[in-house]
């Protein structure tokens, strides 16, 4: 490519400082370095991890930054080193690295990797190298990835190659949010057919988690949230039953217990909230319930009654569904394009990357499932 080893300038959504709109800026990104990869962006989805950082974590040690871990692209240039991966293949960089060498790499039970950001770095939530700068700065890159960027360069061991027929507008998806539902349920729970689950919180993580309990063949899923708009998208994902909490008197561990003979054998708790991830254990059958929490939060503890492990209940987490991420992402491609998991449905609104202001307050205020910003043609 004309490009490859020179600085590239181009357009990125800058997050200059926490709980601020983003700001559409020229940017450098420079050429990669030993081991990394130098990706053009078609594709992004905006995940509520984005905002969560934004408004919530503001780590002052986390900005400036160029936001977006859910996206889709073509390799543009690789760097020394760089054997596995070569210019136009279709790629999706990944927050969660697979070095493939490390102690947690080799061992099956484990999706995590020693090598990426998430071992040192969980407050700022980007490595502390970076190769963009913008009038005289440096960027930081969310999560290793910024997507919300016409560029980015990724280390290797954290990308995936996938299929190049596959669109790219709605595979960008399989990067964070879909990957995270789908997997609590298939890996993590290990829903098993013919159970009973309830789904806590209706984004596309939750509603990602309903589609993988419909999957694994439960038969009885209950889909609950504050928000009776989104029950019927979780009934296109397979859910059977619907709680609003704000409808009913009582704790919504007890309208389950009455709804399933004492609860579920699996729960998934898809929203980031620690009252939430009690109730969620609280609904689950004690002797052998299952419950996962799935949404990402670090701020205050969690707090549950002993009572409900010690009667044999099991809590516990998972990151990226559990998927060794470089291994299971093309899988997951491979799923959607065999029309195994469903993808277009989670998307519910297409803008260009200008209007990622736009994107970013639909989710503020619950009226998206998810928005796919357009970067630069496939």
């Amino acid at each position: 490519m004309a490009t490859a080893s020179k600085v590239i300038k181009c357009k990125a959504a800058v997050a200059w400082e926490p709980n601020k709109p983003l700001v559409i800026e020229e940017i450098e990104v420079a050429p990669p370095q030993a081991n990394e990869i130098r990706i053009k962006m078609v594709a992004t989805g905006v995940c509520h991890t984005d905002l969560y950082h934004l408004f919530e974590g503001m780590h002052e040690g986390g900005f400036p930054v160029v936001l977006g871990h859910e996206g889709a692209g073509i390799v543009e240039s690789v760097g020394p080193g760089v054997t596995e991966y070569q210019t136009g293949d279709t790629v999706i960089p990944l927050f969660l690295s697979q070095c493939k060498e490390c102690r947690f790499c080799k061992n099956p039970k484990s999706n995590h990797c020693e090598k990426g950001w998430i071992a040192d770095r969980q407050g700022e939530m980007s490595p502390a190298e970076s190769r963009f700068t913008c009038k005289g700065k440096k960027l930081l890159q969310f999560v290793g990835t910024s997507t919300f960027s016409e560029y980015t360069v990724v280390n290797q061991m954290a990308v995936a190659k996938i299929d190049p027929a596959a669109p790219l507008d709605k595979v960008c998806l399989l990067g964070c949010g879909i990957c995270t539902g789908f997997g609590a349920a298939v890996n993590v729970a290990q829903v098993e057919p013919g159970s009973t689950c309830a789904v806590f919180g209706l984004g596309a993580v939750g509603l990602a988690a309903v589609m993988g309990c419909h999957f694994a063949g439960a038969k009885k899923i209950i889909a609950v949230d504050i928000n009776p708009e989104k029950f019927e998208m979780a009934k296109v994902f397979g859910a059977t039953d619907f709680v609003n909490p704000k409808d009913r008197s009582k704790p919504i561990s007890e309208v389950i217990a009455e709804m399933t003979n004492g609860g579920v054998d699996f729960s998934l708790e898809c929203v980031g909230s620690v009252g939430v991830m009690r109730s969620a254990l609280e609904s689950c059958v004690k002797g052998w319930g299952v419950s996962v929490i799935v949404g990402w939060t670090d701020l205050c503890d969690f707090a549950a009654r002993p009572i409900q492990l010690i009667a044999g209940r099991t809590w516990k987490g998972a990151l990226f569904g559990g998927f060794k991420s470089r291994d299971g992402v093309p899988q997951m491609v491979q799923s959607y394009m065999d029309k195994k998991v469903k993808l277009d449905e989670f998307i519910t609104h297409n803008m260009p990357l200008a209007q990622v202001n736009d994107a970013i307050e639909l989710m503020k205020n619950g009226k998206c499932i998810r928005t796919v910003l357009s970067i630069s043609p496939q």
